[in-house]
């Protein structure tokens, strides 16, 4: 492939306004002969020059894609990726994610740099799931929700065809090691370091059945049954409802490695978040046991600063 020949997918933040960071990313198109594709329900929030294409074939016709947006937008590129896995450049608007890699100023830069193919990827694993017969990928989660008022999630575990035991809760969360840190651990679940390869089943609110996180190897098939009177269920992937009120059906999961990849720019950066796999700082501190990682001098002058009046 000729130093011109990369194709760019842009993949938009649904509602945030992306205009400012997508006419950036246009202006340095034009000007290096690269290709720009959206998908064509987004024909109207990009100008005349980005060609667009049907959702499904926007991954296969790029050779990078683009997210612009946050983490969650980073997620649904990756998803959408996934069947074959192109790396996918974050531009945030907003807080920087753990996935995102580039502010907008930073952007002329960094496509010079990828056009240069100065960059690493790092890869990451997701759940493939199978939902009642629909193929589905979580890289984050896949959890099933009850509906408020409606009874409970009650639903059966098995592993590798062989049946464990039952849940019957408010919502049952399924997640990656990177997802760990999110829906997973406000349900109760355990810090997972990144660097390993696990699939953590965890009950939310337990009312009876199997109470704690389950941790399972990768090359286990762990498969969750809906029981018999099970209150309708919400299925959600990554934070997306992708079906409501089902009462019957099972959800099989796999995983599978190297499914989602993440362009990093900047080794230095990209270093320090793989030496710090969970960093001290990523976990949920109280302001006080902050205090007791700085270094005494800090928490003196602290200290001196907070004491009451006399």
């Amino acid at each position: 492939m000729g130093m011109n020949r990369i194709r760019l997918g842009l993949v938009l933040h649904p509602t945030r306004d992306v205009a400012p960071v997508v006419d950036t990313i246009a202006t340095w198109a034009a000007r290096h002969e690269v290709a720009l594709t959206v998908r064509e329900q987004d024909r109207q929030r990009v100008p005349e020059s980005v060609r667009t294409v049907p959702e499904d074939q926007l991954p296969a016709g790029a050779d990078v894609l683009v997210s612009i947006g946050g983490d969650g937008t980073m997620l649904g590129a990756l998803r959408a990726a996934a069947p074959e896995p192109k790396p996918v450049l974050g531009v945030h608007l907003g807080k920087l994610g753990f996935l995102v890699e580039v502010e907008p100023p930073e952007l002329p830069a960094a496509l010079d740099r990828l056009l240069a193919g100065e960059y690493t990827v790092e890869s990451h694993s997701c759940l493939a799931c199978d939902v009642c017969g629909d193929d589905v990928v979580a890289f984050n989660d896949i959890a099933l929700i009850r509906r408020p008022g409606q009874g409970f999630v009650s639903a059966t575990l098995a592993v590798d065809g062989q049946q464990y035991g039952y849940y019957r809760c408010d919502a049952l969360v399924v997640s990656t090691p990177s997802g760990s840190t999110a829906y997973s651990y406000a349900a109760g679940g355990p810090l997972v370091s990144p660097a390993t390869r696990a699939v953590v089943v965890t009950p939310s609110a337990p009312m009876s059945g199997i109470s704690r996180s389950v941790v399972f190897s990768p090359d286990e098939r762990v498969r969750l049954e809906l029981r018999p009177g099970s209150a309708p269920v919400a299925i959600e992937v990554d934070g997306q409802v992708i079906r409501d009120g089902s009462t019957s059906g099972a959800v099989d999961i796999g995983y599978r490695t190297d499914a989602g990849l993440v362009v990093r720019l900047d080794p230095a950066r990209y270093q320090e978040r793989s030496q710090l796999k969970l960093s001290l700082l990523d976990l949920p501190l109280l302001p006080e046991q902050l205090r007791e990682l700085l270094p005494e001098n800090l928490r003196r002058q602290l200290g001196r600063r907070e004491a009451p009046p006399r």
